[in-house]
């Protein structure tokens, strides 16, 4: 009996190591490919801005429609804050869009007359402005960079004072039609979140105002020549997000 188990144990020992080798190999599975989210910048999206402003003003004194001199020019300079609205559509890497922005400013500044130094003071001040624009821009993933341009207005006020009082002389309110061009990057930092920094310059060409006195009076005809330049940061929230697209 001892012989017959010393027997089959050399028998099993023997027989394992062949039966393992005529085992089938384990089939080689190839690894999932990786997969990338890519950032979708469709859609419409809305987010708040501010910054910094200067508008810079010559003035040049017109009475009955008559050049008579300039009579110099001042940037009026301040801070902005607002907000924004629109909608971008993307094919491939560009990206298309159309938006509509309204911000308070508070943009002010002043010069000394050229035509009557040490007696009058002109002061001009935008109080509010919008811009209505179409984008085209270039995205790499969660980043795009764009330009854009369209229509511009600015809610002005245009002052003269007695220098040595600082009494009002003459004042003239209008909301004045220009266009715009600017450009900007932006960036996703979450599914439904984008910042950027944004700079636009604004062509508001020249224009003539009548400056009356607090009584109603006509004071001075002036014509104004006005550009501004606005530097903003951006946070927008989108509808949509980033999409399993590519592999």
């Amino acid at each position: 009996m001892k012989k017959f188990l010393l027997g089959t144990v050399a028998l099993i020992a023997f027989a394992a190591p062949a039966a393992a080798a005529d085992l089938a190999a384990r089939p080689y599975t190839k690894a999932p490919p990786m997969i990338a989210a890519v950032y979708d910048w469709s859609g419409f999206y809305i987010g708040a801005n501010g910054g910094w402003g200067s508008s810079h003003n010559c003035w040049d004194q017109v009475p009955g429609g008559i050049f008579v001199g300039s009579d110099g020019c001042h940037d009026a300079t301040g801070g902005v804050a607002g907000g924004e609205i629109g909608y971008r559509w993307q094919a491939g890497t560009w990206v298309f869009g159309l938006e509509a922005q309204g911000d308070w400013a508070d943009l002010k500044g002043s010069n000394n007359s050229a035509i009557f130094p040490g007696l009058f003071t002109n002061q001009s001040k935008i109080d509010a402005f919008g811009l209505f624009t179409g984008q085209i821009g270039y995205a790499v993933n969660n980043v795009l960079l764009y330009a854009k341009g369209g229509a511009a207005l600015t809610d002005n006020r245009f002052s003269t004072y007695f220098t040595p009082t600082g009494v009002l002389a003459g004042r003239a309110s209008d909301t004045r039609w220009g266009g715009t061009i600017g450009a900007g990057i932006e960036v996703g930092f979450a599914p439904n979140w984008t910042a950027g920094v944004e700079y636009d310059h604004l062509f508001m060409q020249d224009k003539t105002y009548n400056l009356t006195t607090p009584t109603g009076a006509l004071f001075s005809n002036i014509r104004d020549r006005q550009d501004v330049d606005l530097v903003t940061v951006r946070v927008n929230y989108k509808w949509g997000g980033p999409v399993v697209a590519r592999y």
